[in-house]
């Protein structure tokens, strides 16, 4: 399964934290990391976007500030295949997020990674995350 970790690049960290563990789980994550400058990055992301299968997006005033992670988001939820493969994770604390994801169960990060991994890779095994 390929995941699509969707973050603000001001919680690189976290998300580099996130994408190892996913990845020592043994799940196919999206190494953003891997484009290089001059690439082009819309089409990188666009084209990762349509080969994933899931998509985990970390949660903070930052990213709530990011035009790419809400339009992420808005994708994920309008894509069939996305339907319950969507794992919104708080990284920092944050009243901006958006309402249909509030009304869902969400891993919260900042307080325990690892009960959150371990809650996001169940999910992802079981394919029971944001509902579209």
């Amino acid at each position: 399964m390929r995941i699509f970790v969707n973050y603000s690049w001001k919680d690189k960290e976290v998300a580099r934290d996130i994408k190892s563990r996913l990845a020592a789980e043994g799940f196919d994550v999206w190494r953003d990391e891997e484009v290089m400058p001059g690439d082009n990055w819309p089409l990188a992301v666009g084209g990762a976007l349509d080969e994933s299968d899931a998509m985990v997006v970390l949660l903070s005033p930052d990213a709530m500030d990011s035009e790419t992670v809400v339009h992420g988001i808005q994708y994920a939820l309008a894509e069939s295949r996305f339907e319950n493969r969507l794992f919104p994770v708080v990284v920092r604390p944050t009243r901006k997020i958006p309402a249909i994801l509030r009304a869902c169960s969400l891993v919260d990060w900042s307080k325990n990674p690892e009960e959150a991994l371990d809650h996001i890779v169940r999910g992802l095994r079981e394919g029971v995350g944001v509902t579209s």
